[in-house]
């Protein structure tokens, strides 16, 4: 194959894709939710966090292949929630029972996609409910960002003053100064971590799934305590509002719920092959990606191929370095993109009703996004039947 015919084939493949110095800065504009928790599944539950990374690797460079726009990968945070919890308190979780949960997920995702439930199911969602979820996603990312700001509040302060300036920057775009700031504080904070990198010796680490030690019990745990419970706000934001969003910000590269939904089947029944935890797609992860300065696939690719490259190479090393990085920059990175996704909710309406049902939709999803779903569509119909008057 001559010079020619590679360009015509790498052309074909990545398409409109841009690797630039903004999509590189975008594509970690979702740091803030990743790194939390495969942190906390390696160091709590005791997973490889060789496969973790590679699980989302390749879902990152598949969805920016795929869609050509920043689709974000995310792990779902009900699932990574109630499992590190329970497990921080020695209770029922195991690597087996999330695996589980991850087939599950995929199977139960599969069936929504082919029978069109979910895309019926958005279909009929209306307006006032798409944009409360959105509002309270992004007021509930900056909540959270808040939160880990406090954690070391004055570094906080000045990543925040140093970011602000450069977020329309082409230069030199405020993710590279958000990650320089993060790196020189980690290794400030944590004396042994220079250490740790010079004494880095790469080699070839593989995923070790252990498939075989899912037993019953982790079956019926996995799917009745982390699957189903993860339904309702997989719904809400990783399949309406994360597809809302995209259809918004890149309308000449529209994506359909039923893709979305394959797509997120496909990785929960792909990952737990190789060690994977359950993931999915979400609107406050777009909003962080495009907050940063990403507008098409080469974000995701960028990101993917990092981590399967840290993973492939580095091993249990990677997860100690995203350990270290400081919370407080997290923080100001969620936040960041917690604005970003607020402002992207645009107007509630001007009729009582939808903006009542708007309202209280998004205050419900700042505790959870499932109930506020749910709660949304009861309310919004309950007011359309004239049974109720905000």
């Amino acid at each position: 194959m001559d010079t020619g015919e590679w360009r015509r084939t790498w052309r074909r493949l990545v398409g409109n894709n841009r690797f630039d110095s903004r999509e590189w800065a975008g594509a970690f504009g979702d740091l803030g939710t990743l790194i939390p928790f495969v942190v906390a599944y390696v160091t709590l539950l005791g997973m490889d966090p060789v496969g973790i990374l590679i699980g989302f690797g390749i879902a990152l460079v598949a969805n920016g292949l795929l869609r050509r726009t920043p689709f974000p990968v995310q792990p779902m945070k009900a699932i990574g929630a109630a499992a590190t919890a329970q497990a921080a308190g020695g209770v029922i979780f195991t690597p087996g029972a999330v695996y589980a949960a991850g087939f599950v997920t995929g199977l139960v995702w599969l069936l929504l996609a082919l029978t069109g439930i979910a895309e019926r199911l958005a279909r009929l969602t209306p307006r006032p409910v798409v944009a409360g979820i959105v509002l309270g996603l992004g007021l509930g990312f900056m909540g959270r960002g808040i939160e880990l700001m406090l954690d070391t509040w004055w570094l906080a302060l000045a990543a925040l003053a140093a970011s602000l300036p450069l977020l329309d920057s082409r230069r030199l775009p405020a993710m590279f100064a958000l990650l320089l700031i993060g790196g020189i504080a980690a290794l400030l904070l944590e004396p042994g971590l220079m250490g740790q990198l010079l004494a880095l010796r790469p080699g070839l680490h593989l995923p070790s799934p252990e498939l075989g030690s899912i037993t019953l019990d982790d079956l019926a745990v996995g799917a009745l305590f982390l699957a189903l419970p993860q339904l309702p706000l997989t719904l809400g934001n990783a399949l309406i509002a994360v597809t809302d969003e995209n259809n918004r910000l890149f309308p000449d590269r529209p994506v359909r719920h039923r893709g979305v939904a394959l797509s997120t089947a496909a990785m929960n029944l792909a990952a737990p092959l190789v060690g994977g935890v359950p993931m999915c797609h979400g609107a406050g992860g777009m909003a962080g990606h495009v907050r940063f300065g990403a507008h098409t696939g080469g974000a995701p690719i960028i990101l993917g191929s990092l981590l399967l490259l840290l993973a492939l190479f580095l091993g249990d090393a990677v997860v100690s370095f995203m350990a270290a990085f400081p919370a407080a920059v997290l923080g100001v990175i969620l936040f960041l993109a917690g604005t970003q996704l607020a402002l992207g909710a645009g107007r509630l309406g001007e009729e009582r009703g939808p903006r009542f049902v708007a309202l209280v939709t998004t205050a419900l999803a700042l505790w959870n996004v499932g109930a506020a779903f749910v709660a949304g569509l009861a309310l919004h119909a309950l007011i359309a039947r004239g049974v109720m008057r905000p």
